[in-house]
């Protein structure tokens, strides 16, 4: 039987294709602005007053590729450091007389405590590097405000770190060279800092702010990262007070900022040295410019130069010079005493963020919050006026009253939709998952994620559309001369708008910065329906003309709302991969969950806006089944995509753990495993055969027949560790090691007990690291009566409690020394103290190299050995 579609089902999809390729063009758009292809790189001939990509590349070349390694303990940490002091002091020969060029190398020391993703740790450091290059005129004073732009140099474990962050001291070696090269003299001076102990918490940017000489000269900075391998250099976070974005906003050639960042940061399992600078340490104002696409490489094995975005670098280096120009010329750059005694600085501190946004990295919109709190409460007023003047035959306060009831109706039913545009994705993600053996299929293939989850998006949004009309309006129709549907019109027109007056002003009084994505749907939604009432005279109600010329004023906050959203879910895809395994059974379905909602959302906010005009084309049962089969298609059509691949890797953690006795024995090893998503390591080893033939795994192999690896055994990597699930062991040998090592990592007392009145006593300490040749880092975990220790000025951070066990103290202590590490601690009785000591070693032994090797190329694997050992005192 032939399907029958009527006219008005024909008109339905004419509309639906037309919408289809307004927003297939506005994506094509939007990838190409979020891949950077709209900026041509420079190449390595280019003018020398230019900042040029390919000059930038070629440091990365140096840095992740022809140096093997730079993470802390491996030579190529040093070597890294050498080639970054012989390029700036190259850089130094050819500066003119006008310039005061110095440089200084500087080796720190320091303990302190902080809250890393959520936890309170103790960190101990020594003998880390640091370079600093301070770049100003020949008649600068020492003492005078300087601008900082900081960058890291050292890799984390197992990656060349060309993203991450060769790309950031790369970035900064071209802007030195350009600043001599171009003759532009600072008028304040810069100093650009090469930090070598990021990645082992900030302990870098830690060591300056504390020891350094420039430290209290800052009166701004910009701190470079990457959490990727290019993109959009996002300005992720700035502050305190509202002036470094508003001299971003000013001066970028390509902006990339977004206030909204700075509401969802605290959310992602990381940190910068932005809080080093800005709030633990310096109060100082700044920009944290974070590289943010390319996550999918971010600390693995695949962060090489080849992986690096064309064009990225690029835009950040034009934008860093102009930047630096721009602040180096504020008048609002001040030293550290000037800022804290100035009251004006103070009072712009205490007016919080702005609120800032660029527009397709074309320009930048930027306003401060005071203006915010006005701006942004005008929408909610023009809804609560709008029945004032909506049309009607008899003014007063009940024709007021049953008005504003339908628009409430209007805010209802769209409220509603937006909540079912979110649920319906969801609801689809858990069917999926009830008939899979695994999930994330669309992590390597996120085109997946779209046609799963916004047609049922969709579906949801026009549902409240359909019973409408179930529900009458209060205005009494009979009685007037226009319309019952010029009145359900303007009712759901009316009550979108109030909806999203309503969320702006709720983001206002929460203090977040997002706001503006509900404004501009808001304040970009007028224009619309004053254009489709006139429309309506020409065109008539019913005709797809209206509904196109509603459409048309709207489109430009469609294209940033696609945008925002398309960048936002490109990054959350690239994200899951790393965000951590939940415990089961609920844990395999939240990154589904977690994207399903999220596409919701988006798909709400880019569509949202046209569907109190537009939906009247759209809900209709012939399409509403389309748009249903299409999901289906997508959910059917998922299965048969494997989720990772070598341009998309699944992260596995691999320890070979030794458990010590003393300096020289070995009680026990083992492989242990762990993954950072939701597919555990039973899928990984069912798609890994060679690995499993290797570990003797069968197929009857589970979670309640395998060898758990406690959370204890992951010491070393604390509070990472607190991102595993269902981690596993397996039987290893100890052989290999103990040929290589004489002596393992061990604890002992170097000094008799103290006993004091009172019963409390202190114990002298002494951790030797052994042998071992390339330690990243040890990790003490003390439980029992502790009173105090002598880390962190004596100061005990908060205690932490593992997988129900006793309440412990954690420090972790980093540095290459030939001394070992000596401190005391102090209990308050003469109960035990117990010390668990992590160690972990970037060398591994043949048979666990051969095993790390036997993984498929879509699996990256961070390995090293861990020594672990306990004692009680």
């Amino acid at each position: 039987m032939a399907l029958r579609f009527s006219s008005d089902d024909v008109s339905g999809f004419k509309f639906l294709l037309i919408l289809a390729v307004t927003y297939g063009l506005i994506a094509m758009i939007v990838d190409s602005i979020i891949h950077m292809r709209f900026i041509k790189p420079l190449e390595i001939d280019a003018p020398l007053d230019r900042f040029s990509e390919a000059r930038a590349v070629e440091h990365v070349r140096v840095l992740a590729q022809e140096i093997d390694g730079r993470q802390e303990g491996r030579p190529g940490l040093r070597e890294a450091a050498q080639y970054i002091t012989a390029q700036l002091e190259m850089i130094k020969e050819r500066a003119g007389s006008n310039f005061r060029i110095e440089i200084d190398e500087t080796v720190v020391n320091g303990t302190f405590n902080m809250m890393f993703l959520g936890h309170s740790i103790s960190l101990g450091y020594r003998n880390h590097t640091n370079i600093v290059m301070r770049i100003s005129s020949k008649d600068s004073q020492d003492s005078d405000p300087s601008v900082l732009v900081n960058g890291h140099f050292d890799s984390p474990l197992g990656s060349p770190g060309a993203g991450d962050c060769g790309s950031c001291v790369a970035s900064m070696l071209e802007i030195a060279r350009l600043i001599v090269d171009s003759g532009w003299i600072p008028p304040q001076p810069v100093l650009l800092l090469f930090n070598g102990a990021e990645e082992l918490f900030m302990l870098g940017s830690h060591g300056f702010m504390k020891t350094h000489k420039w430290r209290d000269t800052i009166g701004a900075f910009i701190n470079v990262e990457a959490s990727g391998t290019g993109g959009p250099d996002l300005v992720c976070q700035s502050g305190p007070g509202s002036w470094p974005s508003q001299v971003y906003a000013q001066s970028a050639i390509y902006p990339m900022a977004h206030s909204a960042a700075q509401d969802v940061f605290p959310i992602i399992p990381g940190d910068t040295d932005f809080r080093i600078f800005s709030q633990d340490y310096g109060d100082i104002p700044g920009l944290d410019i974070i590289f943010l696409l390319g996550g999918y490489f971010y600390h693995t094995s695949y962060d090489t130069m080849e992986r690096l975005l064309p064009g990225s670098m690029q835009a950040r280096g034009e934008n860093l010079f102009s930047i630096i120009k721009a602040f180096t010329k504020s008048s609002k750059l001040q030293i550290t005493h000037e800022r804290e005694s100035n009251i004006s600085t103070a009072n712009q501190y205490e007016e919080g963020h702005a609120v800032f946004f660029d527009y397709l990295t074309l320009f930048m919109i930027y306003y401060t919050r005071k203006v915010a709190m006005l701006l942004h409460s005008i929408p909610i007023a023009i809804f609560l006026a709008a029945p004032v003047f909506s049309k009607k035959q008899t003014p007063g306060l009940l024709s007021w009253f049953s008005t504003f009831c339908d628009f409430a109706k209007g805010l209802i039913f769209h409220a509603t939709g937006i909540f079912l545009a979110i649920v319906f994705p969801i609801i689809f993600s858990i069917l999926r998952l009830l008939f899979t053996s695994h999930a994330m299929h669309w992590f390597a293939h996120p085109y997946l994620a779209y046609l799963m989850f916004v047609p049922c998006s969709i579906v949801g949004m026009l549902i409240p559309r359909i019973i409408w009309s179930s529900f009458p309006l209060s205005q009494d129709a009979s009685g007037l001369k226009c319309l019952k549907e010029a009145l359900s019109d303007e009712a759901r027109f009316w009550g979108a708008f109030g909806l999203y007056a309503m969320l702006t002003l709720a983001y206002l009084f929460a203090g977040l910065s997002g706001g503006f994505l509900t404004f501009s749907l808001s304040a970009s939604m007028l224009p619309g329906w004053v254009s489709y009432c006139l429309s309506v005279k020409s065109f008539g109600r019913q005709s797809l003309r209206s509904t196109l010329f509603y459409m048309l004023p709207i489109l430009p906050c469609l294209a940033y709302s696609v945008y925002f959203g398309g960048f936002l879910i490109q990054f959350m895809v690239e994200k899951m991969g790393m965000m951590g395994a939940l415990p089961p059974p609920y844990g395999f379905f939240i990154p589904d969950i977690v994207m399903a909602a999220i596409i919701g959302v988006v798909t709400g906010w880019c569509v949202g806006p046209l569907i109190p005009i537009c939906g009247r084309w759209l809900a209709r049962s012939s399409i509403l089944q389309v748009l249903l089969h299409l999901s289906v298609l997508g959910l059917a059509l998922s299965s048969q995509f494997f989720p990772y691949s070598a341009d998309a890797p699944k992260r596995v953690v691999f320890q070979h753990s030794f458990l010590t006795a003393d300096a020289n024995q070995v009680v026990d090893s083992s492989y242990d495993f762990s993954v950072l998503d939701s597919n555990s390591l039973l899928f990984l080893f069912k798609h890994a055969p060679d690995v499993t033939k290797e570990l003797h795994i069968n197929s009857e192999s589970s979670f309640e027949t395998a060898k758990t690896s406690h959370r204890e055994n992951w010491m070393g990597l604390f509070p990472v560790s607190f991102l595993f699930s269902r981690s596993l062991k397996f039987p290893a040998r100890s052989d290999g090691i103990l040929k290589q090592y004489r002596q393992f990592p061990h604890l002992s007392t170097y000094e008799p007990h103290t006993v004091f009145s009172g019963g409390s006593r202190r114990i002298y300490l002494e951790l030797s690291l052994g042998s071992l040749e390339e330690v990243w880092v040890s990790a003490l975990n003390i439980t029992g009566p502790l009173s105090s220790w002598s880390f962190a000025d004596n100061t005990l951070p908060a205690t932490e409690t593992a997988d129900g066990g006793p309440p412990s103290y954690i420090c972790r202590l980093s540095g290459a020394s030939p001394e070992n590490w000596t401190f005391w601690l102090e209990a308050s009785s003469s109960e035990d103290l117990r010390v668990e000591v992590a160690v972990i070693d970037q060398y591994m032994v043949d048979e666990a190299k051969q095993l790390k090797g036997l993984f498929p190329e879509w699996v990256d694997v961070v390995a090293y050995s861990g020594f672990l050992s306990s004692y009680i005192f």
